[in-house]
């Protein structure tokens, strides 16, 4: 049961950081900053996530 549980919640974050790599790519800001974020969120998966949603580029 905890391998499973482990797994889903795995799962649950490469979604949510492949969703917050398309935003951040899709975004207004400048190619530098994207390219930052992206490696944020990839580097630090869990923490990058929760940066990126606290302080990343919003939308207009």
């Amino acid at each position: 049961m905890q391998v499973q549980i482990s797994s889903f919640f795995g799962l649950l974050i490469l979604l949510a950081d492949i969703y917050a790599v398309l935003q951040i790519a899709q975004s207004g800001a400048s190619d530098a900053r994207k390219v930052i974020w992206i490696a944020v969120v990839i580097l630090l998966p869990v923490l990058g996530l929760l940066l990126w949603y606290l302080a990343g580029p919003k939308k207009p």
